[in-house]
């Protein structure tokens, strides 16, 4: 390996899960963020670690066949995207790769049928959002933007193009109204939510706004359709700074379903796709009418409220009670009187509802995956389950225990491209039982 900062040229041979390209050089792996497979490229390296060395991309010998020019001005320096560089098919089946190389290597299976992934539109499709908001001494600015790659600061950024409207056009226009007020040094983040009818930008906040602060920025918001929040501490804090703000919601028309949700609450990042999605989930779990189902980590009742259209009866468990409520009045909202939600930490074992008999189970974890309740399936034994994970490696591991131990089959899973051009894999899987 050469020493660091002196060029030389190399072949990348793979992307790591997070989208860096990887070149082989004297046996070391080496990682270069913008480069892909099948490249030849001059690297500098720059950072030595125990099992591998970082490199910055000094220029590109030979483009690969997937490369394509990216439309931001700000890719490469924003951490927002990894792979606008690559075309968006191959991202896609990057992508599958990565779920299948993670069934692969981490349970030692593969599923018995691949499904076409689910895709939606590759620009404007985030409806929430988390920037950083920082005021710079040296620039007499304040930025707002997602962080900068591989570095603490935040991107000095006018627009994104994959925000949803109305947000993909206000970034530069909201950090100069912040640089207008008493807190521009008191701001550390702005959170978007877009709704189908409204839209709402919450701005955590160390100090309280005065009264100029909050007229200010209400006047931002209102000339551009968007209800203007503060946060001063826990999310109970947060609060409008108008009388009119709208209420958020999305729909899935498909179910005749209409989901209302705070401004920081979790929803699904892209609405073409978790439309898609749930559908899939409801046709995979083959429903029949008598059937009880058990969703696990429900959120709002995405899947909740669906999937009562079709079933007996369904339980919805979430560990959030704030998202709990909002499901309850969602299930009101929509006319729907056999779905149940209950409050519930389901890295715990030993509920209630793990004593019952379910026929179908559906999955939608964080990141950690769903160890527990796996464990804790005792007498549930659902003909099927339906899980909807966020990151390959615990779906793997939690397919290993499902496949070796639990008597199930992994039927099929397909990829859920929610965020186009990051480094973010999502995936459903169907698992049957054997029995």
């Amino acid at each position: 390996m050469a020493a660091e900062g002196k060029e030389i040229e190399a072949a990348i041979v793979d992307l790591t899960h997070d989208g860096q390209g990887v070149a082989d050089v004297g046996g070391q792996r080496v990682f270069v963020a913008g480069t892909l497979p099948a490249e030849r490229v001059v690297i500098a390296p720059r950072r030595r670690r125990r099992r591998y060395t970082e490199a910055d991309l000094v220029r590109i010998v030979e483009e690969a066949a997937s490369r394509t020019e990216p439309p931001c001005e700000y890719f490469g320096r924003c951490g927002g995207c990894a792979l606008q560089h690559m075309s968006y098919d191959a991202q896609v089946r990057f992508k599958q790769g990565v779920v299948a190389e993670a069934f692969a290597r981490i349970a030692g299976t593969t599923p018995e049928q691949w499904l076409e992934p689910i895709v939606g539109p590759q620009w404007h499709y985030r409806r929430r959002a988390r920037l950083g908001v920082k005021h710079v001494e040296a620039k007499s600015r304040v930025l707002v933007g997602f962080r900068e790659r591989a570095a603490p600061y935040v991107t000095d950024m006018a627009s994104c193009p994959v925000l949803a409207p109305p947000m993909d056009a206000v970034i530069g226009g909201l950090a100069a109204v912040i640089a207008e007020t008493s807190l521009k040094r008191r701001l550390p983040q702005a959170e978007f939510a877009v709704g189908e009818h409204a839209a709402a930008i919450v701005l955590r906040v160390l100090d309280p706004p005065n009264e100029e602060d909050r007229a200010r920025l209400a006047a931002f918001g209102a000339e551009r359709g968007i209800d203007m929040y503060v946060q001063t501490g826990g999310p109970g804090t947060v609060a409008a700074l108008t009388a009119d703000a709208r209420a958020l919601s999305y729909s899935l028309p498909e179910f005749d379903v209409t989901l209302e949700f705070e401004p920081t609450d979790f929803i699904q990042i892209n609405a073409a796709v978790n439309e898609r999605m749930v559908a899939s989930a409801v046709e995979l779990a083959a429903l029949e009418r008598t059937d009880r189902v058990l969703d696990l980590f429900c959120g709002l009742g995405n899947f909740t409220l669906p999937f009562a259209r079709y079933a007996g009866e369904v339980l919805g468990v979430e560990g959030e009670a704030g998202l709990v409520a909002r499901a309850v009045r969602n299930a009101k909202l929509n006319g729907i009187s056999n779905a149940r939600f209950v409050a519930a930490d389901l890295a715990e074992p030993g509920w209630p509802f793990y004593r019952e008999r379910w026929d179908v189970l559906v999955l939608d974890p964080p990141r950690t995956g769903a160890e527990t309740p796996i464990e804790q399936m005792g007498r549930m034994r659902p003909r099927r389950i339906v899980y909807v994970s966020c990151h390959p490696a615990t779906l793997a591991r939690d397919a290993k225990v499902l496949v070796q131990s639990r008597g199930y089959r992994l039927r099929s899973a397909r990829v859920l491209d929610m965020f186009p051009h990051t480094h973010h894999v999502e995936a459903m899987a169907l698992f049957e039982s054997t029995d």
